[in-house]
Protein backbone atom coordinates (compact mmCIF):
# COMPACT_ATOMS: atom_id res chain seq x y z
CA UNK A 1 0.00 0.00 0.00
CA UNK A 2 1.32 3.53 -1.03
CA UNK A 3 1.92 6.16 1.81
CA UNK A 4 1.28 9.87 1.47
CA UNK A 5 1.57 12.81 4.12
CA UNK A 6 -0.47 15.78 3.64
CA UNK A 7 1.28 18.81 5.43
CA UNK A 8 -1.65 21.50 5.65
CA UNK A 9 -4.32 18.75 5.07
CA UNK A 10 -7.13 21.08 6.22
CA UNK A 11 -6.81 23.20 2.86
CA UNK A 12 -9.94 22.72 0.82
CA UNK A 13 -8.54 21.24 -2.43
CA UNK A 14 -5.86 19.25 0.30
CA UNK A 15 -8.39 17.37 2.15
CA UNK A 16 -10.51 16.40 -0.75
CA UNK A 17 -7.49 15.05 -2.12
CA UNK A 18 -6.31 12.99 0.81
CA UNK A 19 -10.26 11.50 0.66
CA UNK A 20 -9.80 10.96 -2.52
CA UNK A 21 -6.73 9.00 -2.15
CA UNK A 22 -7.99 6.84 0.69
CA UNK A 23 -11.20 5.96 -1.08
CA UNK A 24 -8.14 4.80 -4.24
CA UNK A 25 -6.53 2.50 -1.39
CA UNK A 26 -3.60 4.54 -0.19
CA UNK A 27 -2.70 4.71 3.59
CA UNK A 28 -2.84 8.53 4.48
CA UNK A 29 -2.04 10.48 7.14
CA UNK A 30 -1.62 14.32 7.53
CA UNK A 31 -1.19 17.44 10.16
CA UNK A 32 -2.54 21.05 10.36
CA UNK A 33 -2.24 23.97 12.90
CA UNK A 34 -6.01 24.53 12.37
CA UNK A 35 -8.81 22.78 10.73
CA UNK A 36 -12.01 24.01 10.55
CA UNK A 37 -15.29 23.14 8.98
CA UNK A 38 -15.87 21.67 5.98
CA UNK A 39 -13.16 20.34 6.32
CA UNK A 40 -12.94 19.00 9.53
CA UNK A 41 -16.05 17.31 9.83
CA UNK A 42 -15.14 15.56 6.52
CA UNK A 43 -11.91 14.55 7.75
CA UNK A 44 -13.53 13.03 10.79
CA UNK A 45 -15.64 11.26 8.45
CA UNK A 46 -13.64 9.77 6.48
CA UNK A 47 -10.65 8.71 9.91
CA UNK A 48 -8.28 11.05 8.41
CA UNK A 49 -8.81 13.98 10.86
CA UNK A 50 -5.06 14.38 12.97
CA UNK A 51 -5.73 13.18 16.66
CA UNK A 52 -4.47 16.28 17.66
CA UNK A 53 -3.57 19.86 15.61
CA UNK A 54 0.10 21.04 15.21
CA UNK A 55 3.04 19.50 13.40
CA UNK A 56 4.95 16.56 14.60
CA UNK A 57 8.09 15.66 12.76
CA UNK A 58 7.94 11.79 13.64
CA UNK A 59 5.09 11.42 11.48
CA UNK A 60 7.48 12.15 8.43
CA UNK A 61 9.30 8.61 8.01
CA UNK A 62 11.27 6.23 5.55
CA UNK A 63 9.08 4.64 2.52
CA UNK A 64 6.62 7.79 2.29
CA UNK A 65 5.87 7.66 -1.58
CA UNK A 66 5.24 11.39 -0.78
CA UNK A 67 4.87 14.77 0.92
CA UNK A 68 1.87 16.71 -0.34
CA UNK A 69 2.71 20.35 0.49
CA UNK A 70 -0.49 22.41 1.38
CA UNK A 71 0.40 26.42 0.36
CA UNK A 72 -0.53 27.09 4.32
CA UNK A 73 2.83 25.65 5.24
CA UNK A 74 5.72 27.64 5.64
CA UNK A 75 9.12 26.92 4.35
CA UNK A 76 10.71 26.42 8.01
CA UNK A 77 7.72 23.95 8.44
CA UNK A 78 9.44 21.16 11.04
CA UNK A 79 7.49 18.33 8.74
CA UNK A 80 9.03 19.84 5.77
CA UNK A 81 12.27 20.33 7.04
CA UNK A 82 12.52 16.43 8.17
CA UNK A 83 10.91 14.97 4.82
CA UNK A 84 13.81 17.26 2.83
CA UNK A 85 16.49 15.60 5.50
CA UNK A 86 15.25 12.11 4.83
CA UNK A 87 14.70 12.82 1.41
CA UNK A 88 11.22 12.09 0.59
CA UNK A 89 9.70 13.77 -2.47
CA UNK A 90 7.98 16.69 -1.48
CA UNK A 91 4.73 17.44 -4.11
CA UNK A 92 2.61 20.60 -4.11
CA UNK A 93 -0.69 19.79 -5.17
CA UNK A 94 -0.83 20.76 -8.78
CA UNK A 95 2.49 18.76 -9.35
CA UNK A 96 1.09 15.92 -7.72
CA UNK A 97 -2.00 15.98 -9.64
CA UNK A 98 -0.11 16.35 -13.17
CA UNK A 99 1.45 13.49 -12.43
CA UNK A 100 -1.77 11.67 -12.15
CA UNK A 101 -2.29 12.46 -15.57
CA UNK A 102 0.36 12.88 -17.27
CA UNK A 103 -1.04 10.89 -19.83
CA UNK A 104 -4.32 12.05 -20.07
CA UNK A 105 -5.77 14.48 -22.25
CA UNK A 106 -5.90 17.62 -19.88
CA UNK A 107 -8.91 20.56 -20.06
CA UNK A 108 -7.89 23.69 -17.91
CA UNK A 109 -9.77 26.85 -17.38
CA UNK A 110 -8.38 29.79 -15.68
CA UNK A 111 -9.01 33.44 -15.42
CA UNK A 112 -9.74 35.51 -13.29
CA UNK A 113 -13.34 35.19 -12.51
CA UNK A 114 -15.98 32.63 -13.46
CA UNK A 115 -13.61 29.66 -13.70
CA UNK A 116 -14.85 27.66 -11.12
CA UNK A 117 -18.48 28.09 -13.23
CA UNK A 118 -16.92 27.48 -16.02
CA UNK A 119 -15.09 24.19 -15.04
CA UNK A 120 -18.12 22.80 -13.08
CA UNK A 121 -20.57 23.78 -16.44
CA UNK A 122 -18.35 21.53 -18.30
CA UNK A 123 -17.79 18.55 -15.22
CA UNK A 124 -22.13 18.45 -15.38
CA UNK A 125 -21.89 17.84 -18.84
CA UNK A 126 -19.63 15.37 -19.33
CA UNK A 127 -21.19 13.49 -16.44
CA UNK A 128 -24.39 13.27 -18.04
CA UNK A 129 -22.87 12.08 -21.46
CA UNK A 130 -21.74 9.11 -19.44
CA UNK A 131 -17.90 10.40 -19.71
CA UNK A 132 -14.75 9.47 -17.07
CA UNK A 133 -12.88 12.05 -16.44
CA UNK A 134 -10.38 13.63 -13.57
CA UNK A 135 -11.14 16.59 -12.22
CA UNK A 136 -10.31 19.37 -9.92
CA UNK A 137 -12.56 22.10 -8.92
CA UNK A 138 -12.97 25.33 -6.32
CA UNK A 139 -16.35 24.61 -5.02
CA UNK A 140 -18.89 21.66 -4.13
CA UNK A 141 -20.78 20.77 -6.91
CA UNK A 142 -24.41 18.44 -6.77
CA UNK A 143 -23.56 14.85 -8.16
CA UNK A 144 -19.52 15.04 -7.06
CA UNK A 145 -18.99 14.18 -3.60
CA UNK A 146 -15.54 15.77 -3.51
CA UNK A 147 -13.80 18.73 -5.51
CA UNK A 148 -11.10 16.33 -6.75
CA UNK A 149 -11.44 13.31 -8.42
CA UNK A 150 -9.09 10.25 -10.34
CA UNK A 151 -10.32 7.70 -12.35
CA UNK A 152 -7.47 5.24 -13.46
CA UNK A 153 -9.65 4.13 -16.30
CA UNK A 154 -10.22 7.61 -17.06
CA UNK A 155 -8.78 9.26 -20.32
CA UNK A 156 -9.80 13.05 -20.03
CA UNK A 157 -9.05 15.75 -17.01
CA UNK A 158 -10.79 18.76 -16.69
CA UNK A 159 -9.26 21.31 -14.33
CA UNK A 160 -9.57 24.67 -12.90
CA UNK A 161 -6.61 26.40 -13.47
CA UNK A 162 -5.40 28.86 -10.18
CA UNK A 163 -3.33 31.67 -10.72
CA UNK A 164 -1.82 31.54 -7.51
CA UNK A 165 1.72 30.24 -6.21
CA UNK A 166 1.76 26.19 -5.68
CA UNK A 167 3.76 25.99 -2.55
CA UNK A 168 5.91 27.51 -0.24
CA UNK A 169 8.71 25.95 -2.10
CA UNK A 170 7.21 26.42 -5.23
CA UNK A 171 6.46 30.01 -6.42
CA UNK A 172 5.19 29.10 -9.68
CA UNK A 173 1.17 29.39 -10.42
CA UNK A 174 -0.71 26.61 -9.80
CA UNK A 175 -1.28 26.70 -13.46
CA UNK A 176 1.74 26.32 -15.05
CA UNK A 177 1.60 22.82 -14.33
CA UNK A 178 -1.35 21.49 -16.10
CA UNK A 179 0.33 21.66 -19.35
CA UNK A 180 -2.99 21.42 -21.14
CA UNK A 181 -4.09 20.28 -24.10
CA UNK A 182 -7.06 22.33 -24.36
CA UNK A 183 -7.12 25.74 -22.37
CA UNK A 184 -9.82 28.44 -21.63
CA UNK A 185 -9.54 31.45 -20.04
CA UNK A 186 -12.61 33.59 -19.50
CA UNK A 187 -10.90 37.08 -18.87
CA UNK A 188 -8.03 38.66 -17.15
CA UNK A 189 -8.36 41.16 -14.64
CA UNK A 190 -5.34 42.25 -11.88
CA UNK A 191 -5.28 40.11 -8.61
CA UNK A 192 -3.52 39.10 -5.70
CA UNK A 193 -1.66 42.28 -5.30
CA UNK A 194 0.69 40.12 -2.57
CA UNK A 195 2.34 38.47 -5.28
CA UNK A 196 2.01 40.07 -8.23
CA UNK A 197 2.53 43.38 -7.15
CA UNK A 198 1.81 45.09 -10.56
CA UNK A 199 -0.78 44.25 -13.21
CA UNK A 200 2.21 43.38 -15.77
CA UNK A 201 3.34 40.50 -13.19
CA UNK A 202 -0.32 39.09 -13.33
CA UNK A 203 -0.37 39.86 -16.79
CA UNK A 204 3.25 37.55 -16.96
CA UNK A 205 1.34 34.79 -15.52
CA UNK A 206 -0.81 33.92 -18.50
CA UNK A 207 1.07 34.68 -20.56
CA UNK A 208 3.48 31.68 -19.86
CA UNK A 209 0.27 29.95 -18.96
CA UNK A 210 -0.46 30.16 -23.30
CA UNK A 211 2.73 29.50 -23.89
CA UNK A 212 2.78 26.04 -21.94
CA UNK A 213 -0.36 24.59 -23.77
CA UNK A 214 0.77 21.47 -25.74
CA UNK A 215 1.50 21.41 -29.05
CA UNK A 216 -1.28 21.29 -31.25
CA UNK A 217 -3.35 21.90 -28.79
CA UNK A 218 -5.97 24.64 -28.58
CA UNK A 219 -6.93 28.14 -26.19
CA UNK A 220 -10.66 28.78 -26.17
CA UNK A 221 -10.70 32.59 -25.05
CA UNK A 222 -13.02 35.70 -24.25
CA UNK A 223 -12.84 37.85 -27.16
CA UNK A 224 -14.54 40.71 -25.30
CA UNK A 225 -11.92 41.06 -22.61
CA UNK A 226 -8.71 43.76 -23.81
CA UNK A 227 -6.18 41.78 -22.10
CA UNK A 228 -6.80 38.46 -23.32
CA UNK A 229 -7.00 40.04 -26.92
CA UNK A 230 -3.39 41.95 -26.26
CA UNK A 231 -1.92 38.28 -24.81
CA UNK A 232 -3.82 35.90 -27.17
CA UNK A 233 -1.63 38.08 -30.35
CA UNK A 234 1.44 36.86 -28.38
CA UNK A 235 0.38 33.10 -29.21
CA UNK A 236 2.16 30.45 -30.09
CA UNK A 237 1.85 29.63 -33.62
CA UNK A 238 1.35 25.90 -32.98
CA UNK A 239 -1.83 25.83 -31.00
CA UNK A 240 -5.64 26.64 -31.93
CA UNK A 241 -7.21 29.67 -30.77
CA UNK A 242 -11.19 29.95 -30.24
CA UNK A 243 -12.46 33.22 -29.49
CA UNK A 244 -16.27 32.88 -27.90
CA UNK A 245 -18.41 36.47 -26.70
CA UNK A 246 -21.66 35.83 -24.57
CA UNK A 247 -23.74 33.43 -25.23
CA UNK A 248 -27.19 34.75 -27.45
CA UNK A 249 -30.32 34.64 -24.81
CA UNK A 250 -33.53 36.25 -23.38
CA UNK A 251 -35.62 35.65 -21.05
CA UNK A 252 -39.65 33.86 -20.48
CA UNK A 253 -41.56 35.25 -17.66
CA UNK A 254 -38.36 36.62 -16.50
CA UNK A 255 -36.93 33.45 -16.26
CA UNK A 256 -32.94 33.25 -18.82
CA UNK A 257 -33.51 31.02 -21.76
CA UNK A 258 -30.02 30.43 -23.82
CA UNK A 259 -31.05 30.66 -27.24
CA UNK A 260 -29.86 28.00 -29.77
CA UNK A 261 -31.34 27.28 -33.76
CA UNK A 262 -33.88 29.72 -32.44
CA UNK A 263 -34.95 27.67 -29.47
CA UNK A 264 -35.06 29.19 -26.13
CA UNK A 265 -33.45 26.70 -23.59
CA UNK A 266 -34.37 27.31 -19.99
CA UNK A 267 -31.48 27.66 -17.52
CA UNK A 268 -30.37 28.11 -14.04
CA UNK A 269 -27.77 30.80 -14.37
CA UNK A 270 -28.41 34.45 -15.15
CA UNK A 271 -26.15 37.54 -15.52
CA UNK A 272 -24.32 38.71 -18.69
CA UNK A 273 -21.03 37.32 -17.23
CA UNK A 274 -23.12 33.51 -16.91
CA UNK A 275 -23.88 34.32 -20.20
CA UNK A 276 -20.07 34.40 -21.32
CA UNK A 277 -19.35 31.47 -19.39
CA UNK A 278 -22.52 29.55 -20.57
CA UNK A 279 -20.12 30.30 -24.16
CA UNK A 280 -17.08 29.24 -22.77
CA UNK A 281 -18.14 25.96 -21.54
CA UNK A 282 -20.03 25.30 -25.13
CA UNK A 283 -16.32 25.77 -26.59
CA UNK A 284 -14.75 23.29 -24.18
CA UNK A 285 -17.19 20.90 -24.73
CA UNK A 286 -17.23 20.85 -28.37
CA UNK A 287 -13.67 20.60 -28.48
CA UNK A 288 -14.11 17.14 -26.61
CA UNK A 289 -16.75 15.96 -28.87
CA UNK A 290 -19.41 16.71 -27.03
CA UNK A 291 -22.71 17.35 -29.35
CA UNK A 292 -24.80 20.68 -28.99
CA UNK A 293 -27.67 18.88 -28.43
CA UNK A 294 -26.24 17.21 -25.57
CA UNK A 295 -24.54 20.06 -24.27
CA UNK A 296 -27.66 22.18 -23.82
CA UNK A 297 -29.99 19.34 -22.57
CA UNK A 298 -26.92 19.57 -19.67
CA UNK A 299 -26.94 22.78 -19.54
CA UNK A 300 -30.62 23.53 -18.89
CA UNK A 301 -29.93 20.82 -15.47
CA UNK A 302 -26.65 22.88 -14.39
CA UNK A 303 -27.77 24.56 -11.39
CA UNK A 304 -24.53 25.93 -10.25
CA UNK A 305 -21.33 26.10 -7.60
CA UNK A 306 -21.56 26.26 -4.68
CA UNK A 307 -21.29 30.06 -3.64
CA UNK A 308 -21.40 30.91 -6.89
CA UNK A 309 -24.64 33.64 -7.11
CA UNK A 310 -26.40 31.02 -5.04
CA UNK A 311 -29.64 31.25 -3.67
CA UNK A 312 -29.63 30.72 0.04
CA UNK A 313 -33.40 31.37 0.54
CA UNK A 314 -36.44 33.20 -0.83
CA UNK A 315 -40.53 34.16 -0.09
CA UNK A 316 -42.74 35.78 -2.51
CA UNK A 317 -41.02 38.99 -1.98
CA UNK A 318 -37.43 38.54 -1.38
CA UNK A 319 -34.44 36.31 -2.36
CA UNK A 320 -30.60 36.24 -1.03
CA UNK A 321 -28.30 35.41 -2.73
CA UNK A 322 -24.66 34.57 -1.68
CA UNK A 323 -21.28 34.85 -4.11
CA UNK A 324 -17.68 34.61 -3.74
CA UNK A 325 -17.34 37.47 -5.81
CA UNK A 326 -13.87 39.94 -4.21
CA UNK A 327 -12.16 40.59 -7.14
CA UNK A 328 -13.38 44.47 -8.54
CA UNK A 329 -14.70 42.67 -11.96
CA UNK A 330 -16.61 39.70 -10.45
CA UNK A 331 -17.99 42.38 -7.49
CA UNK A 332 -19.94 44.78 -10.38
CA UNK A 333 -21.01 41.47 -12.90
CA UNK A 334 -22.63 39.72 -10.12
CA UNK A 335 -24.45 42.90 -8.48
CA UNK A 336 -25.16 44.05 -12.50
CA UNK A 337 -26.47 40.17 -12.71
CA UNK A 338 -28.94 40.47 -9.97
CA UNK A 339 -30.08 43.98 -10.43
CA UNK A 340 -30.81 42.82 -14.19
CA UNK A 341 -32.49 39.53 -12.81
CA UNK A 342 -34.53 41.34 -10.56
CA UNK A 343 -35.76 44.96 -12.10
CA UNK A 344 -38.54 45.87 -9.79
CA UNK A 345 -36.98 45.02 -6.54
CA UNK A 346 -34.70 47.02 -4.90
CA UNK A 347 -31.13 45.76 -4.10
CA UNK A 348 -28.86 45.55 -0.89
CA UNK A 349 -25.46 44.35 -1.72
CA UNK A 350 -23.12 43.50 0.96
CA UNK A 351 -19.49 43.25 0.08
CA UNK A 352 -16.81 41.55 2.53
CA UNK A 353 -13.15 42.37 1.84
CA UNK A 354 -11.09 39.73 2.94
CA UNK A 355 -8.09 39.35 0.66
CA UNK A 356 -4.79 41.14 0.38
CA UNK A 357 -5.64 42.65 -2.04
CA UNK A 358 -9.09 44.79 -1.77
CA UNK A 359 -7.61 45.49 2.07
CA UNK A 360 -4.93 46.87 0.30
CA UNK A 361 -5.18 50.89 0.28
CA UNK A 362 -2.96 51.13 -2.83
CA UNK A 363 -5.53 48.56 -4.65
CA UNK A 364 -8.91 49.81 -2.80
CA UNK A 365 -9.52 52.36 -6.02
CA UNK A 366 -10.47 49.38 -8.42
CA UNK A 367 -13.64 49.08 -6.94
CA UNK A 368 -14.73 52.44 -7.70
CA UNK A 369 -18.25 52.20 -9.31
CA UNK A 370 -18.47 48.88 -8.65
CA UNK A 371 -21.29 48.80 -6.62
CA UNK A 372 -23.26 51.61 -8.37
CA UNK A 373 -25.96 49.49 -9.40
CA UNK A 374 -27.07 48.29 -6.25
CA UNK A 375 -29.64 50.41 -4.45
CA UNK A 376 -28.26 50.28 -1.05
CA UNK A 377 -24.94 48.65 -0.17
CA UNK A 378 -22.64 48.15 2.69
CA UNK A 379 -18.56 46.88 3.07
CA UNK A 380 -17.51 44.82 6.17
CA UNK A 381 -14.14 44.32 6.78
CA UNK A 382 -12.42 43.00 9.92
CA UNK A 383 -9.08 45.05 11.29
CA UNK A 384 -7.58 41.92 12.85
CA UNK A 385 -7.41 40.57 9.05
CA UNK A 386 -5.31 43.76 7.93
CA UNK A 387 -3.36 43.37 10.42
CA UNK A 388 -2.85 39.60 10.57
CA UNK A 389 -1.95 40.51 6.34
CA UNK A 390 0.71 43.54 7.61
CA UNK A 391 -1.21 45.93 5.76
CA UNK A 392 -1.57 49.59 7.01
CA UNK A 393 -4.40 50.44 8.89
CA UNK A 394 -7.68 50.79 7.08
CA UNK A 395 -9.97 53.59 7.64
CA UNK A 396 -14.06 53.04 6.71
CA UNK A 397 -13.32 56.30 5.24
CA UNK A 398 -10.80 55.76 3.07
CA UNK A 399 -13.54 52.64 1.66
CA UNK A 400 -16.05 54.91 1.42
CA UNK A 401 -14.15 57.18 -0.80
CA UNK A 402 -12.42 54.65 -2.84
CA UNK A 403 -15.71 52.79 -4.15
CA UNK A 404 -17.46 56.54 -4.57
CA UNK A 405 -20.96 54.98 -3.72
CA UNK A 406 -23.60 57.36 -2.25
CA UNK A 407 -24.59 56.59 1.04
CA UNK A 408 -22.11 53.29 1.85
CA UNK A 409 -22.05 51.73 4.56
CA UNK A 410 -18.86 50.56 6.17
CA UNK A 411 -18.62 48.30 8.79
CA UNK A 412 -15.84 47.02 10.82
CA UNK A 413 -17.82 44.35 13.01
CA UNK A 414 -19.67 41.91 12.08
CA UNK A 415 -22.36 41.90 15.02
CA UNK A 416 -23.20 45.62 14.28
CA UNK A 417 -23.39 44.14 10.18
CA UNK A 418 -26.06 41.64 11.18
CA UNK A 419 -28.11 43.69 13.75
CA UNK A 420 -28.32 46.36 10.60
CA UNK A 421 -29.24 44.05 8.19
CA UNK A 422 -31.84 42.09 10.25
CA UNK A 423 -33.40 45.89 11.34
CA UNK A 424 -33.82 46.23 7.42
CA UNK A 425 -37.99 45.90 5.95
CA UNK A 426 -37.16 43.35 3.22
CA UNK A 427 -40.66 43.50 1.42
CA UNK A 428 -39.59 44.37 -2.35
CA UNK A 429 -35.96 44.00 -1.47
CA UNK A 430 -32.93 41.19 -2.01
CA UNK A 431 -30.25 40.84 -0.32
CA UNK A 432 -26.88 39.97 -2.50
CA UNK A 433 -23.92 38.77 -0.02
CA UNK A 434 -20.11 38.45 -1.01
CA UNK A 435 -16.99 37.35 0.08
CA UNK A 436 -14.06 34.86 -0.16
CA UNK A 437 -14.27 34.72 3.59
CA UNK A 438 -16.88 34.38 6.09
CA UNK A 439 -18.68 37.58 7.45
CA UNK A 440 -16.59 37.26 10.88
CA UNK A 441 -17.62 33.49 10.92
CA UNK A 442 -21.61 34.74 11.11
CA UNK A 443 -24.22 32.38 9.44
CA UNK A 444 -24.86 33.76 6.59
CA UNK A 445 -27.60 30.91 6.24
CA UNK A 446 -28.95 31.53 8.65
CA UNK A 447 -29.29 35.23 8.19
CA UNK A 448 -31.41 34.26 4.95
CA UNK A 449 -33.98 32.19 6.86
CA UNK A 450 -34.19 35.01 8.92
CA UNK A 451 -35.04 37.62 6.86
CA UNK A 452 -37.28 35.53 4.39
CA UNK A 453 -39.52 34.27 7.37
CA UNK A 454 -43.07 34.61 7.08
CA UNK A 455 -43.79 37.28 9.07
CA UNK A 456 -41.55 39.52 6.87
CA UNK A 457 -43.37 39.28 3.48
CA UNK A 458 -45.19 42.26 3.49
CA UNK A 459 -45.13 44.76 1.15
CA UNK A 460 -44.93 44.51 -2.18
CA UNK A 461 -42.03 44.27 -5.31
CA UNK A 462 -42.70 47.94 -6.15
CA UNK A 463 -42.40 49.47 -2.31
CA UNK A 464 -39.55 51.85 -2.40
CA UNK A 465 -36.64 52.76 0.07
Amino acid sequence: MSRVHFIAIGGAVMHNLAIVLKKKGYDVTGSDDDIFDPARSLLQQHELLPPEMGWFPEKIITGLEAVILGMHARPDNPELRRARELGVPVYSFPEFMFGQTRHKHRVVIGGSHGKTTVTSLVMHVLKMAGIRFDYLVGARLPGFSTMVGLDEKAKLAVFEGDEYLSSALDPRPKFHWYRPHTALLTGISWDHMNVFPTREEYLGAFRAFIRLIEPGGSLIYFAGDPALEEITGEAPENITLIPYREHPHTAENGHPCLIHNNQKVPVNLFGRHNMENMAGALRVCRELGISDEEFYRAAGTFTGAARRLEKLAENRHTAVYYDFAHAPSKVRATVQAMATRYPHRLLFACLELHTFSSLNPAFLPHYRGTLDMAHRAAVYYNPETVALKKLPALMPGQVRKAFGKPGLEVFTDADSLWNRLQEENWAGRNLLMMSSGNFGGKDVKKLARNITRDKQEAGHDMDLL
